[in-house]
């Protein structure tokens, strides 16, 4: 059995004290590569490095939606062409904690939106997939990509369980499937889980955030794919091997890992 954690912030200050131990962890159950999300600018070096030093260990350079004012495209043009940079993101939309009023808010929503959209052009112009994330912005989100991702497509990140982003499996998009699954109070993603194809499913952590059952309240680390890719096995009525062999093919076609 192959894991990869598509989407883990190793370069988290959280990781800072004991990264190899985590690793260790990881390989120890069956988790032998990962995906480092560019979020922060400020963070990015921090994930080059890990990647420079740590076989399996990939990176991709982006800008999260909450970080769109300190958005520098030059920055991430020097290191998109790095070797072990798969993708482009965290980029993408996050409505959740807007400003107060209506000019502010249509300013932050304005300035989301170019960023991301430079973003996805970024991704096209290295044939390289993104890494999106979208937070109550299903709508716009859906519009930007349809106009201008590029066939390469890319992953949902933390897949939000809106049935309208189903459609985008036809523009080469996947879905990643994190500890959320494994909640009490996660009906919603429970319910739409069996309509995502199969071949555009990909197993994630977040780590450190959202923390899978029955770790919930602790720090999250890519060891813990293993309790998702058990709990995605289950509710599709399938063997752990076959699940982890199929999530294993799918992100080797779309990050070519």
């Amino acid at each position: 059995m192959e894991i990869v954690d598509t989407h883990v912030h190793l370069d988290d200050p959280r990781y800072a004290e004991d990264l190899e131990a985590v690793l260790a962890r990881s390989r120890e159950a069956g988790v032998t590569r990962w995906i480092v999300p560019g979020a922060d600018p400020e963070t990015l070096p921090r994930a080059v490095e890990i990647a420079e030093t740590h076989e399996g260990v990939y990176f991709a350079v982006g800008v999260h939606p909450y970080d769109a004012r300190n958005y520098d495209r030059s920055l991430l043009e020097r290191y998109v062409v790095h070797e072990k940079c798969v993708a482009v993101g965290e980029c993408g939309l996050d409505y959740y904690r807007l400003p107060e009023g209506e000019e502010a808010i249509g300013e932050e929503k304005r300035i989301q939106q170019e960023v991301f959209a430079d973003q996805i052009i970024l991704a096209a112009e290295h044939d390289l997939p993104l890494i999106v994330h979208i937070r109550e912005a299903s709508r716009d989100s859906q519009a930007l990509l349809e106009a201008h991702a590029s066939p390469r497509g890319g992953v949902l990140h933390c897949y939000n369980a809106d049935h309208q982003l189903l459609e985008l499996a036809r523009r080469n998009f996947y879905y990643g499937i994190g500890g959320v699954l494994t909640f009490k109070n996660a009906r919603k993603l429970v319910e739409v889980y069996p309509r995502i194809p199969r071949d555009r499913l990909l197993i994630e952590t977040d780590g450190p955030y959202l923390t899978p059952h029955p770790y919930r309240g602790k720090r999250n680390e890519p060891a813990y794919c293993r309790i998702i890719a058990e709990k995605m096995a289950e509710l599709s009525e399938t063997g752990l091997e076959e699940m982890t062999t199929r999530c294993r093919e799918n992100t080797r076609r779309l990050f070519g890992i």
